[in-house]
């Protein structure tokens, strides 16, 4: 028996551009693993350039926690290994070889494993990286036991993927997936879905978790909403969580015993010509996806949705946790007197454009901030969108003065920078809070460990 959730507060952005449920093969040559997409994590490289690797070969491995490693998701040679500044490793890039050779980790029977071998086999495979923990949404901690596991099956940013096309017909790898979570913890696995999906065979036909039905706007999909709803953190409590694709990947991990880094991908967004799913594999570059398939003449291509993700070329990859790529105009430009004007195609959270009378018009927007920083003043919009219990401008103002004993009190610990994001869009002070939010979260993982 499920139990339902139904959010009040929050924010629909309805954007043009959806993507139609189709896949198609993306065909992608070269794949990366980029170490920023894990935070906290300070890789140490176990290949050189040149080096072939097969499916689930150690690329690198975490500095100061030895026994997470960093996989390949392909089968081929590594091409490049990119820094930045100060020598930071930025991308470590593959070039498949089209054959999928894969190290063989051996099947496991699923019903009489025990913790320490599932967490052993996770850790040699690369499939642990999948599994995120809160506070602090870093790489889960296998000498720590979680008091829950959450999964979020549903995703209500814009132009977000479908996951119940994403899982269709894995039922068996979910499933398996699902029952290896629930020999890691000695509390429930939670699978969150929407409350609107009442047609999943994968999802609504799950076993051994406890299934939770959320409604409302966006963040009804963010799993720091689902934790505050069903089982609040507490200081010094951690909860551990992941995708239905890594559930998948989890699964076939002990089913077949081989990495499987299968991704389905949506490419989406108001420049892309023809919006659909793609199917390749974990860290894909976009070049085939945007090749003759996006129009306009400057273009902003994000790794992930358009209030969370990370800005990447049109030759760039896809990070390793999204299941989506969005494509919209860069707004660099000015525009003149722009807040007089009737605003018919302008999107605005307090009715300041007659767009408010077509609630559920489709926009396309860009990325142009439409006025610069200012004073931070207090006007009451911020809660309105931010389903805590937490007063969200306090908190930032603690973050942005350091002030750890009150960050506590103001509950930085149920909260992640992606919770943050809708109070962006809508903040008159054009106040970078997702960043101030990381430092924030940054500085107590620092004084706490």
């Amino acid at each position: 028996m499920s139990t339902a959730y139904k959010i009040k507060k929050g924010l629909d952005i309805k954007l043009l551009g959806e993507a139609e449920k189709t896949i198609v093969d993306l065909n992608a040559k070269r794949f990366a693993i980029k170490p920023p997409d894990f935070i906290g994590c300070f890789p140490k490289m176990l290949v050189e350039e040149g080096d072939l690797v097969k499916t689930g070969t150690p690329l690198f491995y975490d500095k100061y926690r030895t026994e997470i490693k960093f996989t390949s998701p392909v089968s081929g040679k590594v091409m490049e290994i990119v820094r930045g500044a100060k020598r930071r490793l930025l991308q470590v890039i593959i070039e498949s070889d089209g054959k999928d050779v894969a190290v063989d980790f051996g099947k496991t029977d699923i019903s009489s494993v025990d913790r320490d071998t599932i967490i052993e086999k996770m850790l040699t495979s690369g499939v642990w990286p999948m599994i995120r923990q809160r506070p602090y949404s870093i790489v889960a901690d296998p000498k720590v036991a979680p008091k829950a596991i959450f999964i979020s099956a549903f995703d209500t940013a814009p132009l977000a993927a479908d996951f119940d096309l994403v899982v269709h017909g894995k039922g068996d790898a979910f499933q398996a997936g699902l029952d290896i979570l629930t020999k890691l913890t000695t509390g429930k696995v939670h699978l969150n879905i929407d409350a609107k999906n009442t047609t999943s065979k994968v999802f609504l036909n799950s076993k051994n978790v406890q299934i939770n039905q959320f409604s409302g706007p966006h963040p009804a999909s963010n799993v720091s909403v689902h934790v505050s709803r069903i089982d609040p953190l507490n200081k010094g409590e951690v909860i551990w969580y992941a995708g239905p694709q890594e559930v998948i990947s989890i699964g076939k991990l002990f089913l077949e015993g081989k990495l499987d880094t299968e991704r389905i991908v949506a490419f989406a967004g108001s420049e892309v010509l023809h919006p659909k799913y793609f199917k390749t594999n974990i860290g894909a570059r976009i070049v085939n996806m945007a090749s003759g398939n996006v129009t306009g003449e400057t273009n902003r291509f994000i790794s992930g949705n358009v209030l969370t993700g990370d800005r990447i070329e049109k030759d760039g990859f896809i990070g390793f946790y999204d299941s989506l790529v969005t494509v919209i105009p860069e707004g660099d430009y000015f525009e003149f007197f722009g807040w007089i004007k009737p605003g018919l195609n302008k999107f605005s959270f307090s009715s300041t454009f007659l767009s408010q009378f077509f609630p559920n018009k489709k926009y396309k927007l860009d990325t142009n901030l439409h006025g610069g920083v200012r004073a931070y003043v207090m006007t009451g919009k911020l809660e309105k969108v931010f389903p805590f219990d937490i007063y969200p401008l306090q908190l930032i103002k603690a973050i942005i003065v350091e002030d750890i004993d009150l960050m506590e009190q103001l509950g930085i610990y149920e909260i992640d920078d992606e919770d943050f994001a809708l109070c962006e869009v809508i903040d008159t002070s054009k106040t970078n809070m997702q960043q101030i939010v990381r430092k924030g979260l940054d500085l107590m993982r620092q004084e706490m460990s």
